[in-house]
């Protein structure tokens, strides 16, 4: 079995060399991973004409594909341990291909759902996860550029998709389009062969299991103690299986830290942007169909997306820059809060525009909040949970943010099929992400103020003489008693000794 790679980072990150090059590969599959979705939202008019449907039913397919790139999180983080980055991102790139091809030949709404929202969903997962990860192991100093650089794919790609969309659609067909879009998504496999894994991973690797190696070996040598001075004995068969049932929960909590829901931080942040995906997407969802419906044509309501994608790609990275310096790092989130209210504010005040003067600033503001947002996603839960335990963090939020974005689009779809109007789906969202806004900057407040308080108490705890001379204390009558029990434990003494030389023999080979 080949070993697993951990999310845990090398020592001596590169911080630089080919790092950036795993941030151009990052910017095309994350690019794609985001963008994709939002672009394919140009063919919803006429594929809704095609078939008869609903706003709601055909705003499914951007939800179903969006839920199953969040969803599939945890089993991209868990394959990436398994198998690394590249051949993730690369297989990845084949199932986009697959299902865009396959969608070309769908001949009910249903199957759109089936092969635009699970298979392409599922390809885009394996591009997101790896691609956000791998750069929490090349860069540490200079992570929050390089993660704001990676995140600017996603307007890239959404300001070319856009009119590349309805000039595909005018001289192709939805179905012509689906396929040429399909081998455009394949480049997500060229974008994955440049993420090289890191050479000194393998010794850090390498070293944990043979950590791992000798836990296991005290472990042994325990429960042979216990053994041999309990009265009764515990029957073989029970004592398997409850050996089994422990090494499957521990092989599973190898590849998903579930400690982290014990984590303060990470329970804010996971309940604040449950909360605000409810009303994230929807609205670039419905942009280019809403200016169709108040009678702007085609191409000036796509070029409302790239009008967007362009305010958005310079935010990115201008946002990293910030994020990145000495005033803001330290307090990360409480930019991060201000981002997702900022953003609600826009979506609020959107039904004030009149007319395509009034929409073209709603996209201007709408971008640069919505990069704001995009650029510290996960450089703030990074931030919280720090590089190593990164990976499950990305698959375990992934998992509970998909229930709303699948929800999201659909419930503006219904507010629009029941009023009729596209401003309460704008409405909608601007609130919810207002009071996502709110409760994050709340609870971070509290949680900075708890984080210093402990601080505080841990520093006064280790000034403090007679907690040190305690702990000696202890140690003192541990060492005591392990010399009273010395002569009967002699004997796996010696074992002990004799395995811990085999172990560390084969280390030195």
């Amino acid at each position: 079995m080949p070993t697993p790679h951990h999310a845990g980072r090398a020592p001596g990150l590169p911080d630089g060399g080919w790092g950036w090059v795993v941030v151009f590969g990052a910017f095309v599959s994350i690019g794609f991973a985001y963008a994709f979705p939002k672009g394919v939202a140009i063919f919803f008019k006429e594929i809704q004409d095609f078939f008869g449907t609903s706003y709601s039913e055909i705003a499914w397919v951007s939800s179903i594909m969006l839920a199953t790139t969040y969803g599939a999180g945890p089993i991209s983080s868990i394959l990436v341990n398994r198998y690394g980055s590249r051949p993730v991102v690369i297989f990845g790139g084949l199932l986009c291909g697959i299902g865009m091809v396959s969608a070309a030949f769908c001949t009910s709404i249903l199957q759109l759902y089936i092969c635009v929202g699970f298979i392409t969903g599922f390809g885009l997962a394996l591009n997101l996860q790896p691609s956000v990860i791998i750069i929490g192991k090349y860069f540490l100093k200079r992570r929050p550029i390089a993660n704001g650089l990676a995140m600017a794919g996603s307007p890239v790609m959404l300001c070319t998709l856009a009119p590349l969309n309805q000039f595909l659609f005018d001289n192709f067909g939805w179905r012509g389009s689906f396929l040429i879009l399909g081998a455009i998504l394949l480049h997500c496999c060229v974008a994955g062969a440049l993420f090289r894994p890191i050479r000194a991973a393998t010794a850090s690797v390498k070293t944990q299991s043979i950590e791992e190696g000798k836990g296991a070996l005290k472990e042994e040598v325990t429960e042979d103690a216990m053994e041999m001075s309990s009265p009764t004995n515990v029957p073989m068969e029970g004592k398997m299986e409850e050996e089994g049932g422990k090494d499957c929960c521990e092989k599973i909590n190898q590849y998903l830290d579930f400690s982290l829901f014990k984590h303060r931080g990470f329970l804010i942040y996971l309940i604040g942007n449950v909360l605000m995906f409810l009303g994230f997407f929807a609205p670039i969802v419905f942009l280019a169909p809403y200016a169709k419906h108040i009678g702007i044509d085609e191409y000036s309501a796509a070029f409302l997306l790239s009008i967007l994608a362009i305010v958005d790609m310079i935010a990115r990275p201008t946002t990293g820059i910030i994020a990145n310096s000495k005033w803001v790092r330290p307090r990360i989130q409480y930019f991060f809060s201000f981002s997702i209210a900022f953003n609600g504010a826009c979506h609020l005040l959107c039904p004030l525009a009149s007319g395509y003067t009034g929409l073209v600033i709603y996209s201007i503001f709408f971008g640069l909040a919505f990069g704001m947002v995009c650029a510290m996603l996960f450089e703030t839960l990074m931030d919280l949970v720090g590089a190593a335990r990164f990976t499950s963090a990305v698959g375990l939020v992934t998992i509970a943010e998909c229930c709303t974005i699948l929800l999201g689009p659909p419930i503006g779809g219904t507010l629009i099929d029941t009023f009729g109007d596209y401003k309460y789906m704008f409405i909608k969202c601007g609130a919810v992400m207002v009071l996502a806004g709110t409760f994050l900057f709340i609870m971070n407040y509290y949680n900075y103020r708890m984080l210093a308080k402990e601080e505080k108490e841990r520093k006064a705890k280790e000034d403090d003489p007679k907690s040190v001379r305690t702990e000696n204390e202890g140690r003192n009558n541990w060492n005591k008693e392990t010399a009273q029990n010395g002569p009967e434990l002699e004997p796996l003494r010696e074992e002990q000794e004799i395995q811990k030389k085999e172990v560390n023999g084969t280390n030195e080979v």
